[in-house]
């Protein structure tokens, strides 16, 4: 039986302010509590959301028993690791916005840290809830597409928001955009483990502006023999923003049946921009929330 919590969140800016709104709503959520160091926007998304408390020092979350979970959605980068260490050595179960540190030993005292004291720790990848994402996860899941072989992702971001993130911390776009497509395609091939990753830049306008790599080629290599492929710009050229900003191009390369009737087609939508129906809302993908 589901029980209701309540719900802390570190930082209500762009994701942040999406996740309180959601919480907000949610019938499991008892109460919401909320951080953030920008005043106006505390106050604004306080009442908003009808927040029970709403402090600019996280450690006031911290300290108060009866908060269950929190969500980590902070900027810079920098801050993920340390709040979230907190959070955990306060016994807060933790929704952690990528990435989870800098570095690879601050992942794995976050991940040993949850495990010590039997807390829930995951990271916000959410594509894994878009009805898209998880349509290929579905088709894989009951032998629709076949037993994928190579898989290719590609995302291109504006040059507007490559600046926005290259200006804010020195990340590559394997870091701050690749993970995504990383933990989707990770997904979609489990149980298969990766053994080998190859990556190269490629350097341009991004390097002169912010020190940073424009493109970022991923090669990763699963234990059955799967090769993967992730391409992401933070600069992309006219040639490609009119394909794929910011959407990620998704490839699975598999050993179909040659009965290719099988294949689901979309239902015909009655107006431009009607959802299709019966296609999009899979039941059992995604992982556990909070």
């Amino acid at each position: 039986m589901s029980r209701t919590i309540n719900m802390g969140i570190i930082g209500v800016g762009w994701i942040g302010g999406l996740r309180a709104r959601t919480c907000a709503t949610h019938p499991l959520v008892e109460s919401l509590h909320l951080c953030e160091v920008d005043r106006d926007r505390l106050q604004q998304m306080a009442k908003e959301t009808g927040a029970r408390s709403a402090t600019t020092d996280y450690r006031e979350l911290l300290s108060r028993p009866d908060i269950d979970a929190i969500i980590v959605t902070t900027t810079p980068e920098q801050t993920h690791y340390p709040f979230a260490r907190d959070c955990l050595l306060a016994r807060k179960h933790v929704l952690l916005e990528k990435p989870m540190g800098l570095e690879l030993k601050e992942a794995d005292e976050l991940m040993a840290l949850a495990r010590a004291a039997s807390l829930k720790l995951t990271i916000g990848y959410t594509q894994r809830f878009n009805p898209k994402f998880a349509y290929v996860k579905q088709c894989l899941a009951d032998g629709t597409l076949g037993r994928p072989v190579t898989a290719l992702v590609s995302r291109h971001l504006s040059r507007s928001l490559g600046n926005k993130i290259g200006g804010r911390v020195h990340l590559s776009p394997a870091v701050m955009e690749a993970t995504h497509d990383i933990d989707f395609v990770l997904w979609c091939l489990e149980p298969r483990k990766p053994i080998r990753v190859y990556s190269q830049h490629a350097y341009g306008v991004m390097k002169q502006a912010h020190g940073l790599p424009d493109s970022q080629w991923i090669m990763v290599t699963m234990d059955d023999g799967t090769a993967c492929a992730d391409w992401n710009s933070s600069a992309t050229n006219p040639v490609t923003i009119g394909v794929a900003a910011l959407v990620p191009f998704i490839l699975l390369g598999s050993a179909l049946r040659d009965d290719a009737d099988r294949m689901p087609r979309p239902a015909a939508s009655s107006s431009a921009g009607a959802t299709t129906s019966g296609l999009l809302r899979p039941s059992r993908v995604g992982p556990q929330a909070l």
